[in-house]
């Protein structure tokens, strides 16, 4: 079995129904983290599928969205600093039945 990597996805996506679409897919594919970003655990099938399910919604010439490859989630330490009133908790290593 291959070995899922962490992503950071966030996104830019400049009409409310198409920001929707695409923040109701990366539920399936990841945890919300703000109002744009979701982090994710993939598999390179997973994130070849999302990156095609994304491609047939955004708008190239209008919209922008980043795929941000943090490393192997056995290996990955993700260092980040979280201000505010919500608390950041890295993906749960704990296996997914899909």
């Amino acid at each position: 079995m291959e070995n899922p990597r962490l992503y950071i996805v966030a996104y830019d996506i400049s009409d409310p129904k198409r920001w929707r679409r695409v923040f109701k897919i990366m539920h399936g594919y990841g945890e919300w983290v703000q109002l744009s970003i979701f982090q994710c655990r993939l598999e390179s099938k997973r994130h070849a599928e999302l990156i095609s399910l994304l491609e047939g919604i955004i708008h190239h010439q209008e919209d922008h969205i980043l795929l941000i490859d943090l490393g192997n989630v056995d290996t990955v330490e993700p260092k980040v600093v979280s201000l505010g009133k919500a608390g950041f908790e890295p993906v749960d290593l704990a296996p997914i039945i899909v």
